[in-house]
């Protein structure tokens, strides 16, 4: 299906890493159902193709191999519009049991290779006609999370290289982030039990998880005409998660309605 609303523009090429599933494979079939051409870098073969999709096997923690691979891109559906860093790992640990080699992994996939494939992309894009270049941060590159450090500190680093690249770039490259909460994709389910993830939901004040369908459409507004006054920023896609501190309610007026008579400031108070 042909999004309406973009009927008589010129098709894209988006290139998304991590594209065989997730929010990579929902971003990749939002930007392939308007028209797009869309080429999908992951090591791992797409769990369903999808028209328009074209998937070009390669590990985004090969930095040598970053450059060629989008100069195969290129060779097949043109020169490069939009890219989308979204490959990504995580490991569930504590701090006491992370291990070098774990943490490297994490900085690899999710630190460097955001870096070289952006890298790479501004070159080929600084030759052309400029474009956009946006990436999966997450809200845990924003605020702690327990037993994720290594991953927690690579979107903080992905959220960074948005600003950086934004000012390196401008006016030629745009650059943005999305920055997801709970997600429920196959690396939630798969670090999660169904126990967890009903008791996170319960805190989530709009009390479920995002899906990568809505996702995909925070990246797909990110690469539009209507954003095109923005760059260096990142979409929160959180449920109201990051409203309030670690000991805020939530719902709490629909709960136990309270009267305005009722209320007194904190200022008030403490004298």
């Amino acid at each position: 299906m042909v999004d309406i609303a973009l009927e008589g523009r010129p098709a894209r090429h988006v290139v998304i890493s991590g594209a065989s599933s997730g929010i990579g494979q929902a971003t990749a079939e939002r930007f392939a159902r308007s028209g797009d051409r869309v080429t999908n870098i992951d090591s791992m073969r797409p769990l369903q193709p999808f028209p328009g999709v074209y998937w070009l096997p390669g590990d985004v923690s090969d930095w040598p191999a970053m450059g060629p691979l989008l100069d195969d891109a290129g060779s097949i559906h043109g020169p490069i519009d939009v890219v989308v860093a979204n490959a990504g790992i995580s490991i569930r640990h504590s701090v006491l049991d992370c291990t070098e080699p774990d943490f490297r992994r994490v900085l690899d996939v999710n630190v460097l290779g955001v870096f070289a494939l952006w890298r790479e992309a501004a070159i080929r894009m600084l030759g052309g006609s400029g474009g956009v270049l946006l990436a999966t941060a997450s809200t845990n590159g924003v605020v702690g999370y327990p037993y994720y450090a290594d991953y927690n500190a690579s979107k903080a680093a992905v959220l960074s290289f948005c600003k950086t690249f934004a000012l390196e770039l401008a006016p030629v490259i745009r650059t943005g982030a999305v920055s997801p909460g709970y997600v429920m994709t196959p690396m939630q389910e798969a670090e999660y039990t169904e126990a967890m993830i009903d008791d996170l939901n319960r805190r989530i004040p709009l009390g479920r998880h995002t899906t990568p369908a809505e996702v995909a459409e925070a990246f797909y507004y990110l690469a539009s005409p209507g954003a095109s006054y923005l760059t260096g920023q990142a979409l929160i896609l959180d449920g109201g998660e990051l409203a309030g501190g670690t000991a805020s309610g939530h719902g709490t007026s629909l709960v136990t309605p309270v009267q305005p008579h009722a209320f007194v400031s904190r200022r008030d108070h403490d004298l």
